[in-house]
């Protein structure tokens, strides 16, 4: 076996795309649980992506389908979010016609807001 086929390791903290945290895993249980009652009729992770700009592209954690249709977007952090997310996640919320909530777990519960609901 040589060393180039060894897996390269992934840094600590580091996102690995199409997979998810531990935080997003419980998200998603969390929305599985909404399916099984009703409320949610769909969802996906990173199932979506918008173009912000030319070379710009914000993808969301999770778009969701509420069971009477609406389409909601769901970004999921632990607490800790880095300016580029909160950035997009603002810029997606103001160009796009959707529910955008983000949704912050710390101290053992959620914490859900939604940017310019009031504006919609």
């Amino acid at each position: 076996m040589k060393a180039s086929d060894l897996p390269l390791p992934v840094a600590r903290g580091r996102r690995v795309p199409g997979r998810m945290n531990r935080t997003e895993q419980a998200y998603a249980d969390r929305l599985e649980l909404r399916r099984y009652a009703g409320e949610v009729a769909w969802w996906s992770f990173e199932g979506l992506t918008f173009k912000l700009g030319p070379d710009l592209r914000y993808t969301p954690d999770f778009p969701v389908m509420l069971a009477d249709g609406t389409i909601e977007i769901h970004e999921v952090k632990g607490g800790f979010a880095r300016d580029d997310s909160k950035g997009k996640f603002q810029m997606a919320a103001g160009l796009f016609p959707f529910v955008f909530r983000w949704c912050v777990y710390k101290g053992e519960r959620w914490t859900i807001t939604t940017p310019y609901a009031e504006d919609r």
